[in-house]
């Protein structure tokens, strides 16, 4: 089996897996007498608060903007000065593409970038994984304060999930792990001698380390920390947006907030599946929340964010295109 196969074969079972957690939420929508379970997801919509979901949509821009505005720092050290509009327009692009191929947006956007601002795409993919890794540890803080608020309701949460600890899997993952850092290094070592292999390497060190040569790093610090400070302020709102759920209070919108972050980390199309499942269980679990309304009220969710991911998306992606014409 050929690689290019192998890998639409991979992605096709992640969309099918997708479908299926869809499928499976969809169907815990209690039958209502006379209505289906399309016309329960649309009137839990007609119910919600619009204007908490515009200013939910404006809040989430203002963050990747500011996203757009760390990139930008990011790059700086290692030479190369783009425009925030062009930073902005690349990860717009990126969040689009990752609703359809998981992770492939961080390479898109660095293209993108490379076509706007003929910024080396090893450098900035360097400098796209120093900030993953920035946002591993924001995201691991968030989900320790989250604990600590709620700690009894997520730990019954957690227990309740078919996690296998069984010692054989995490035996397993760490042969496969072990065989990847053999594979990569053996190439590393096999193609030493090729200058576009160094360049590479060299261009992604570069881009790595740039977290630690910033002009400013308290104000990317400040940057990160009001990136998902943002983020929770846009679950606030629509939490609050919905009859459903704005009386749950502040503990279960952190708690919710982890919750779906975790969800949103499965490699699946844009959490698709993953988000659906997890969150509504949450919901029924923790808040004893009726499941109709709680799958209603996520797919609806979901749906709003991937909305404004689509359209800013596409925007960004004529605008580039109008652009990048427009330098030719």
């Amino acid at each position: 089996m050929n690689r290019k196969l192998k890998s639409v074969l991979q992605y096709l079972g992640m969309v099918v897996l997708a479908a299926a957690l869809l499928w499976l939420s969809l169907r815990t929508i209690p039958d209502v007498e006379g209505t289906s379970r399309s016309q329960f997801i649309w009137q839990t919509w007609l119910r919600a608060n619009k204007l908490d979901l515009i200013i939910m949509a404006a809040v989430a821009m203002l963050s990747h903007v500011i996203r757009a505005y760390r990139w930008r720092m990011l790059l700086m050290p290692t030479g190369h000065k783009v425009g925030l509009g062009n930073s902005f327009l690349s990860l717009m692009i990126g969040y689009l593409v990752n609703l359809a191929v998981p992770r492939g947006g961080e390479i898109s956007r660095c293209y993108n970038l490379l076509k706007l601002e003929k910024t080396p795409v090893e450098i900035s993919f360097g400098t796209v994984v120093a900030e993953r890794m920035i946002d591993v540890i924001c995201l691991i803080i968030l989900v320790a304060i989250s604990f600590f608020v709620e700690w009894e309701k997520l730990i019954a949460f957690i227990n309740t999930l078919p996690i296998n600890s069984g010692n054989k899997d995490y035996t397993k993952i760490v042969i496969v792990l072990l065989i990847g850092i053999l594979i990569v290094a053996g190439a590393i070592y096999f193609f030493r001698k090729s200058d576009r292999l160094k360049k590479i390497i060299a261009g992604f060190k570069d881009g790595l380390l740039s977290v630690f040569k910033l002009d400013h790093p308290w104000l990317f610090i400040g940057a990160s920390i009001a990136i998902w400070m943002l983020y929770f302020v846009t679950s606030y709102f629509v939490i609050i947006a919905f009859p459903e759920t704005e009386v749950l209070g502040m503990r279960a919108v952190l708690t919710l907030f982890a919750i779906g972050a975790i969800a949103m980390a499965a490699p699946l199309p844009g959490g698709a599946g993953s988000y659906h499942t997890l969150v509504p269980l949450g919901l029924v679990m923790l808040y004893s929340m009726p499941k109709g309304d709680a799958v209603a009220f996520v797919f609806i969710f979901h749906a709003w964010q991937t909305f404004i991911m689509i359209a800013a998306g596409v925007i960004s992606l004529a605008t580039s295109y109008w652009i990048i014409r427009w330098k030719k």
